[in-house]
């Protein structure tokens, strides 16, 4: 019995298609270079067309074609500023898992105002005081999934990840990334995880990982 194709997606800027290794051919996939962000206009630096409106600046349609690609799309990196340390500011909070998923930003590894971090919980009821080794032991996990094919590509769906894996070759320490939330306020962007922010996207996305982990296919929301 043949196994059936897994469907990968597409890791192109202004794509978000999925694909299978078998159906890429050449011309299927419309993307676009890196954006360019400043002074509060968006544009794409490969056509030269921008917007204010981030919902339109990512509707703009693609203005190049080529396979289908798992490799994310390397950024230039700008010139090298001095990073800045803020305190963290308030950011708005989505309880929406579903339309976070279907979101053309989010799945795009943009922020977005409307599910930028996950809901902090107000007030939580106490809990037995616990050592520091025990919460490391619980945050390095498993993460409990659907049950798949230990031999079966997937995607991992950890922010600032992103990688094809297999669980069979999956780990404690498989995965580099952010547990975020991102931070974008008053021209700054960053990672609150890692206390890390900047003034350029492009240094946004160059910024490494500060956690280690399980690859993780279905994020909890």
């Amino acid at each position: 019995m043949a196994e059936q194709a897994v469907k990968l997606r597409c890791q192109r800027i202004g794509c978000n298609a999925t694909f299978t290794e078998d159906d890429n051919p050449e011309g299927s996939c419309t993307f676009h270079d890196s954006p360019i962000f400043h002074d509060g206009m968006k544009e794409w630096s490969c056509c030269k067309k921008r917007s204010h409106d981030f919902s339109l600046f990512l509707e703009i349609p693609g203005c190049k074609t080529g396979k289908h690609t798992m490799e994310k799309p390397v950024l230039n990196k700008p010139a090298a500023t001095k990073t800045i340390r803020t305190p963290s500011p308030v950011v708005t909070h989505s309880t929406s898992a579903t339309s976070k998923e279907s979101c053309p930003r989010c799945s795009q590894g943009f922020f977005c105002s409307d599910h930028g971090s996950e809901p902090k919980v107000l007030n939580p009821t106490p809990a037995a005081p616990t050592n520091s080794s025990s919460a490391d032991v619980k945050e390095s996990s498993p993460p409990s999934k659907k049950i798949v094919d230990i031999n079966q590509p997937q995607t991992c769906k950890n922010k600032g990840c992103g990688k094809a894996f297999k669980e069979i070759d999956n780990h404690e320490t498989a995965c580099s990334y952010h547990p975020g939330p991102t931070v974008f306020h008053d021209r700054v962007r960053g990672w609150k995880c890692c206390d890390i922010y900047v003034k350029e996207f492009d240094e946004f996305m160059t910024i490494p990982p500060c956690k280690k982990g399980w690859h993780n296919a279905d994020p909890v929301p």
